[in-house]
């Protein structure tokens, strides 16, 4: 590209506080991008003016991005720069029709969820069939960055080390796990699944969006429930009721951490209200039958409602609060109802999988997504590789936590992002053997990546600085992924979000892998193998 000017973009949250919080960390961004590419002879020019009464420079809105993009030039090189969780429908539209090439870029830091906004941004471009390079930094002068920044300069694009990457074999399995595989995806076939989504497009996560076109196929649909419905039922739901679950939490030695200010503590009051929605949530799966739902998690509810993490943490474990229908059975006794966080339908389907599969081979059903939120060089020296912090706002199940719900405590969800409270569901994940997989949208398909980690113990001092590093309400996952890199996870995820779940050995864990790659590829996913080779 001969080029001299560059145009930059930050899309932000749709809440102003949040963007005004978090500005100072995408200021420090932007400069540091501004002297990379001014060092190199060009301007790196905003393409949309800071807000000083709004206290910020993000676009925070899709029309603010719209109006952004329609008056730049479709063939200017741009950069699209995150040190924040941002909505991706901002931008989307004006890049659908950019014909310039276009470059991603986060910064490496927990503090804010830069990295989970960028990689939600890759994977709504990857659904979209838009063109784009990606790349992230801790610092802007180390080697890895600047030299594929100058290759994007040069080519306009980026090239990345994907050799961890091959396609599933599925002659791999054994006979056994492809017989496993077969009698799932023919249950699923011939009596079909429903996945309840209380409205869809959470956060502006186009990717998360499913199309019924790609579902049908794999005999699965959607429940279109409204957001509304979910908040009139949970205002049905009786005070017993409500408090009969709580004691069941308290019994379990759960620990909340009540106070009584509302406006920045975790109340009671506040608590009860979210068991009211875990039964009412628990109501709606039953009365329409859905084997999992997905509840939008923050825009509406939380103008109404305290957090709904609590919720999702329960309805994902096998050991849960007892929810009864109105006339008193109950409800799935002792079995998960799976939720995919945020309505991430591309979870919700991958959950289901987990869920048939690890309940066939006797393996823990228990299955949460998680932020790939950051990653450091433990520095303890417990731990030789990479580590992964992975982290979700307090949707993990109880069963993921050492200790389980005895390890598990609450605490107030951050007022910049919930007005009404709400307490998570807060637990350092248990060292042990864990499957990933993440299900995307590419050239109109769906496609799975799938592979094998460990949840690695590290020392409590180690574990607090990664909590305060990133959101310290939340759960933490210390993961290592076998056989793929910092960078080539980043280089290659379609999303914000990565599926887990345990297994009780490695053996287990790679036998379940091979029967849920098996079963995806039975119902017409497109697999890819990630990591160690099996």
């Amino acid at each position: 590209m001969d080029t001299p000017e560059i145009l930059l973009f930050a899309s932000g949250d749709l809440r102003d506080g949040a963007n005004k919080t978090c500005w100072p960390a995408q200021a420090e961004l932007e400069t540091a991008l501004t002297n990379v590419v001014e060092a190199r002879g060009r301007k790196l020019r905003r393409a949309h003016s800071f807000d000083a009464a709004a206290g910020h420079g993000f676009l925070s809105s899709q029309r603010a991005g719209m109006d952004a993009f329609a008056g730049i030039d479709p063939d200017a090189p741009l950069i699209v720069a995150e040190a924040v969780w941002q909505y991706s429908h901002h931008v989307l539209p004006g890049l659908m029709h950019h014909r310039g090439p276009i470059l991603t870029v986060a910064n490496w830091s927990g503090q804010w969820p830069g990295l989970v906004g960028m990689l939600n941004l890759n994977g709504s471009l990857t659904k979209a069939g838009v063109s784009y390079s990606t790349l992230w930094s801790e610092t802007f002068e180390d080697d890895f960055f600047l030299d594929r920044f100058d290759e994007w300069l040069t080519t306009g694009s980026v090239t990345h080390d994907t050799s961890h990457v091959c396609a599933f074999d599925p002659t791999s399995p054994t006979p056994t796990q492809i017989d496993v595989a077969k009698n799932i995806a023919a249950d699923i076939l011939r009596n079909k699944v429903i996945l309840g989504v209380f409205d869809e497009g959470c956060m502006g996560m186009y990717n998360a969006i499913v199309p019924d076109a790609l579902m049908a196929p794999l005999g699965m649909f959607k429940e279109r429930l409204s957001q509304s419905t979910l908040y009139y039922e949970t205002t049905q739901v009786t005070d017993t009721e409500a408090e009969t679950v709580l004691t069941w939490l308290e019994s379990t030695g759960m620990r909340f951490h009540f106070g009584s200010n509302p406006a920045t503590e975790l109340t009671r009051n506040q608590v009860l209200d979210q068991c009211r929605m875990y039964i009412a949530a628990c109501r709606l799966a039953d009365d329409f039958g859905c084997e999992a739902i997905g509840i939008q998690y923050q825009q509406g509810l939380k103008d109404l409602l305290p957090a709904s993490d609590l919720v999702e943490g329960m309805l994902n474990n096998d050991d849960r609060p007892p929810a009864l229908t109105q006339s008193g059975a109950a409800i799935r006794p002792g079995r998960a109802i799976v939720h995919f966080n945020e309505v991430d339908e591309c979870a919700g389907i991958d959950g289901i999988l987990t869920n048939r599969v690890h309940r066939a081979l006797g393996q823990p059903v228990e299955t949460t997504l998680h932020d790939i939120r950051w990653g450091d060089q433990d520095r303890s020296g417990t731990v030789d590789d990479f580590v992964w912090v992975f982290e979700i706002s307090g949707a993990t199940p109880p069963a993921h936590h050492i200790d389980g719900w005895r390890g598990t405590e609450s605490l107030r969800q951050p007022e910049m992002y919930f007005r009404l409270g709400g307490g998570t569901l807060k637990g350092i994940a248990k060292p042990g053997d864990i499957i990933w997989s993440r299900l995307f949208v590419e050239d109109d398909a769906l496609c799975m990546d799938i592979g094998l980690g460990s949840v690695v113990a590290l020392p409590d001092a180690e574990t607090q600085r990664r909590s305060q590093t990133t959101t310290p309400q939340w759960p933490i996952m210390h993961a290592v992924l076998h056989g793929v890199s910092r960078d080539q996870l980043m280089s290659r995820h379609k999303a914000n979000h990565i599926q887990v779940a345990y297994a009780v050995s490695s053996k287990t864990a790679r036998d379940a892998a091979l029967t849920k790659a098996s079963l995806a590829t039975e119902l017409g996913i497109t697999v890819s193998w990630c990591g160690t080779p099996i």
